[in-house]
């Protein structure tokens, strides 16, 4: 039975019982049975790692993967071989796992599932667009990553979890979970480090969920864990990427901004090489003129700070959630499968078109982002009506070339598809 009785969760959910069941987002809380088997289960996650399967036998580069695990020890030398055999037959997972790993006991742990799978990227979609509207967007995505298998502890040991995530259950068997604050795991263990081998002592410590079919328990961020079983189960982690603010800056603001106003094209007066240094004169002279354009560049990106961090969030805050919510990802194989089929279809006047869950239209300023890509869109054209009929339901399109132009670009990104054509409706 749901302890909450309703999916996706409620807004009440994410605003009342979430923060005071786990005292407000800082304890892990078991929540029962609130994943009905519609949305997720074991036979879907099977299904995004045969699609893995699929792309490495065509020689496809896409960024899902697979890791290998026999106990504690990674296995990247059992990864071709897994991807590469013959397909499972039906029920005997397991025992194909076994064999093709050489043991009894396995891990494997997929990252990325939900640009394999487009049912669970669209029913945990369902869960991850609740949270945003609940609870907030966290600015990095989310991703799905599977654990599947039947290891005694998980392959990563007892380990330090960096963002607040969801692992979601899916039996058959059931999963034995144990957490520590980061306080408690410091004083039993003397240190932050992962914990590997034989860490049966720390257990009696630790606070423990039974994991059952449909359960979701929510880990806080820091929170130390390992999961443990004695039955063969799959689960999905859904961690929510929230990344520092300065990480941000980092990686994306500053070498952009920098970047652009330190361009040096030759034959240009910044890209003049400069002139020979004599060993005379030393260093001196070259680090004042290393400073000058050094200083002159941080100053003007401090003028420019404010534009290009709300061009970015701007841009970032679009890109997610455009794209249900999930983290954006270069080599998207759903996306690109998507694509070709919505490609492959006739775009005529009449035809119905929908944006496909867990997916967002949204037109801003000049742009248009679906699935986490952006294009230019004219907003006379992408109307907000017709934003809002594709993002609802089905929408015939009329007879305006620029309205079919404009959907035949964004048919480019993955984000729609053709429900039904004009002779279809006669």
């Amino acid at each position: 039975m749901s302890s909450i009785g309703a999916w996706p969760p409620p807004r009440a959910f994410w605003t009342d019982t979430l923060p005071e069941k786990t005292d407000g987002m800082t304890r892990p809380h078991l929540f029962k049975g609130i994943v009905p088997a519609s949305a997720a289960n074991a036979a879907a996650v099977l299904d995004g790692f045969a699609a893995i399967r699929r792309a490495h036998a065509v020689g496809l580069e896409i960024t899902a993967n697979a890791r290998v695990y026999v106990g504690e020890e990674h296995r990247p030398d059992l990864v071709d071989k897994v991807l590469a055999a013959d397909a499972w037959p039906e029920g005997g997972f397991t025992a194909w796992m076994q064999e093709q790993v050489g043991a009894e006991r396995f891990s494997l742990v997929l990252n990325t599932l939900e640009s394999v799978s487009p049912p669970l990227a669209a029913g945990l979609g369902e869960f991850v667009g609740a949270l945003t509207e609940g609870w907030g967007l966290p600015a990095g995505g989310a991703e799905l990553v599977a654990f599947v298998g039947n290891y005694s502890g998980t392959a990563f040991g007892v380990h330090e979890g960096y963002e607040n995530a969801f692992l979601t259950h899916y039996g058959p068997g059931t999963k034995d979970f144990y957490c520590w604050s980061a306080e408690a795991y410091r004083k039993l263990t003397g240190g932050s480090d992962p914990l590997y081998g034989d860490y049966t002592w720390l257990l009696e410590h630790g606070e423990h969920f039974a994991l059952e079919p449909g359960d979701a328990l929510f880990l806080p961020e820091r929170v130390f864990h390992v999961g443990r079983q004695s039955e063969f189960s799959v689960s999905v982690a859904i961690p929510l990427y929230t990344f520092p603010d300065a990480a941000i800056a980092r990686a994306w603001i500053a070498p952009d901004l920098l970047g652009a106003l330190l361009v040096s094209e030759p034959d240009t007066d910044a890209g003049k090489p400069s002139p020979m240094q004599p060993l005379t004169v030393g260093p001196d002279e070259l680090a004042l003129r290393l400073t000058k354009v050094t200083a002159a560049a941080f100053t003007t990106a401090a003028e420019q700070a404010q534009a290009a961090a709300e061009a970015h969030a701007h841009q970032r805050w679009h890109t997610v959630l455009s794209n249900g919510g999930w983290q954006q990802t270069d080599h998207d194989l759903a996306r690109d499968e998507a694509a070709a089929a919505f490609a492959a279809g006739t775009l005529v006047p009449g035809t119905s078109v929908a944006v496909r869950a867990p997916y967002r239209l949204m037109v801003t300023r000049e742009q248009a982002f679906l699935r986490g890509c952006e294009t230019a869109a004219d907003p006379a054209v992408l109307t907000p009506d017709l934003v809002e009929r594709l993002n609802t339901g089905p929408t015939a399109l009329p007879d305006d070339p620029k309205v079919l132009a404009a959907i035949r670009t964004l048919g480019a990104t993955g984000g729609l598809t053709i429900t039904t054509t004009p002779e279809e409706t006669e």
